[in-house]
């Protein structure tokens, strides 16, 4: 939430000239730049003098209209200034979910100047946040429902969603609480031209980002893009056209911000992005996990010349990415992870002046945390300039990267952590609140296998979103919880839910959960502690293809219903994913989850049918 980052006008600003524009157009009433009525200017041809009036008198009344003129333009001018300014305040008043209220490197001390001209301040108009700030002692209201942003996190770097299942979960989103969407694309954007080799095969068509923004829109959900620009760049760099921007020639993690080829790919990026979303007023920049900084050659070179440190450079080229936003898209907010933020010194960030131009989101995933393990972070960034802080919690995908169900109660008390955070934040520092980001990671990042699925995730953020907006957990929010999924109960520590579910991929959530609790351990069960398997249908009898119809027999009926009911069972498994995601979702989850144990009784019951045929036949040597 929050308020918009806007420039002050300068000589040559293009709102500057089109206030010109109002005063030399001047024929008619005009309206000043904050609504209120001006005096007319006069126009057209001079009046003619009046012969009864002397030539000294004519001159000072014309002196007098001339200094009357000049005033009138300065008024206007001061009137823009001011508009200008403020200019938030209206905007504020047009978006509901808006707020009314208002170790990488070394070490963390100030460093010395940079020789070098990159340790220059931001070259920007200077930006002002007009919303009041917190001080000291003014409590967070305990209820925030309708105060700040709640983000809910899609992470798009694996298993996303088809748009027809958003269609569904929009609306579930909007009434537990979420107020907006961080889209995070990745390859699942439609980039065209240049870029189409980032597509996947599976990317999400121009119409689908416009269907996804009118959804959003109809469900009073902003959303918010999310482009990675430094780090977490492997959907990029892992294609050969894009291999020498990397900071290191063997990782794809990481650009090097050194390469002119870096920063105009990125402009390209960002600029078709940002013209797919023209109802967006934010923009997150990512900028996370920089792994490998400062290793490459060219980074090496530049902090020897310039006497800088990692932290200087990453500065550097947060603020080149920052200044074409902010030159480009006018009164576009940005956020950015602040991770790498944490151990740049307080003298190098108010050096760079990015505090001027984007809001840093602290994140912190761990369930029990105190406010005051937050609390020199937030200073810190208080102290460099900013005015407004975000945090961002985490529903799933932050327990392993193999992950497959969510552990509710872990989640739960890292939302709960996070509101006494909230709570403390006046105490703990002099920024302003403005809004949360629920995140929902899928992959670790984009090698990793694949997170809890997004339906299998929904009881979770159910549960972590109205713990926010009621300012904490209670049995009538649980309640509450449990009415709108359709289930009868919920058991916070072992993570399950009971009843049926009535809310978007309930099928898929139960179907998960049983091969999550029971397709590995039936099978390893049949395979391992069967004794008659053990007996007369080892690995070696197996191997040899010879064995007895009459003791295979014995357990052969077992094998091959279990077979059966499991293969049923993956079946209306597949057919309710293929629903919601896309064929390669699919498969790779299969693979991941299913295909490891069911294909060992799958191989069981092809070997058990060939040697049954066999009709006890010696063994093969």
């Amino acid at each position: 939430m929050g308020t918009r980052v806007v420039g002050r006008v300068s000589p040559m600003s293009p709102f500057s000239e089109s206030c010109a524009s109002l005063v030399r157009g001047a024929g008619h009433g005009v309206w000043g730049c904050v609504g209120s009525p001006v005096l007319r200017v006069p126009g057209g041809a001079a009046e003619r003098p009046d012969p009864r009036v002397c030539p000294t008198e004519m001159a000072f009344q014309r002196s007098h209209r001339l200094n009357l003129l000049r005033l009138v333009v300065l008024l206007l001018v001061a009137l823009a200034g001011i508009k200008f300014l403020f200019r938030d305040s209206f905007t504020l008043e047009l978006h509901k979910h808006v707020s009314k209220d208002s170790g990488f490197w070394g070490d963390a001390g100030d460093t010395g100047q940079d020789a070098g001209p990159q340790s220059q301040v931001l070259v920007l108009p200077n930006a002002k946040i007009t919303a009041p700030r917190q001080e000291p002692g003014q409590q967070v209201p305990r209820d925030i429902s309708a105060t700040e942003m709640r983000l809910v996190h899609l992470d798009l770097k694996g298993a996303a969603p088809r748009v027809s299942y958003l269609e569904q979960v929009f609306p579930l989103l909007s009434q537990l609480g979420a107020n907006g969407i961080l889209m995070e694309y990745e390859d699942m954007f439609p980039f065209k031209g240049e870029l189409e080799i980032l597509r996947s095969p599976y990317a999400y068509s121009e119409e689908d980002i416009e269907r996804i923004q009118q959804l959003a829109e109809l469900h009073k959900l902003e959303v918010v893009p999310l482009v990675q620009t430094f780090g977490h760049v492997e959907f990029i760099l892992k294609h050969e056209k894009y291999q020498h921007l990397r900071e290191v020639e063997r990782f794809p993690n990481s650009f090097n911000p050194h390469v002119p080829d870096t920063l105009a790919l990125l402009k390209s990026i960002l600029s078709q992005v940002i013209e797919k979303h023209k109802r967006s007023t934010w923009i997150h920049i990512g900028a996370d996990e920089v792994f490998h900084l400062g290793e490459g050659l060219d980074s090496k070179n530049w902090m020897s010349r310039n006497k800088g440190d990692t932290g200087t450079m990453y500065l550097k080229h947060i603020r080149e990415v920052l200044g074409f936003l902010t030159t480009q898209y006018w009164g576009l907010r940005a956020l950015m992870w602040d991770d790498m933020l944490r151990k740049i010194s307080v003298g190098a960030l108010q050096e760079s002046g990015i505090a001027k131009h984007v809001c840093p989101v602290v994140w912190f995933y761990a369930p029990d945390f105190e406010a005051e393990q937050i609390g020199p972070f937030l200073a810190k960034y208080a102290e460099s300039g900013f005015e407004a802080v975000w945090f961002a919690s985490a529903f799933k995908g932050t327990t392993g990267p193999a992950q497959s169900w969510p552990p509710l109660s872990y989640h739960l008390k890292n939302h709960l952590s996070w509101l006494k955070v909230m709570e403390a934040l006046p105490r703990l520092a002099p920024l302003r609140f403005q809004g949360i980001v629920l995140t929902g990671w899928q992959r670790y990042d984009h090698y990793s296998v694949l997170c809890e699925l997004l339906p299998v995730g929904i009881p979770s953020l159910a549960l972590c979103l109205q713990t926010l907006v009621n300012g904490g957990f209670t049995e009538e929010m649980k309640k509450k919880v449990l009415d709108t999924l359709g289930f009868q109960s919920m058991q916070l520590e072992q993570s399950t839910c009971e009843g049926r579910g009535s809310f978007p991929g309930a099928e898929i959530y139960h179907m998960v959960e049983q091969v999550n609790g029971h397709l590995k351990e039936s099978i390893l069960k049949a395979l391992e502690e069967e004794s008659a398997i053990k007996g007369w249908f080892s690995p070696y009898h197996r191997k040899h293809q010879f064995g007895n119809p009459r003791n295979l027999e014995s357990f052969g009926s077992k094998v091959l219903k279990l077979h059966e009911d499991w293969e049923g069972f993956v079946r209306d498994l597949r057919t309710h994913m293929e629903t919601v995601y896309f064929p390669d979702t699919v498969e790779e989850w299969m693979e991941e989850n299913v295909n490891p144990y069911l294909d060992q009784l799958r191989d069981l019951v092809r070997d058990y049918r060939a040697i049954i045929r066999l009709n006890a036949r010696p063994k093969v040597t």
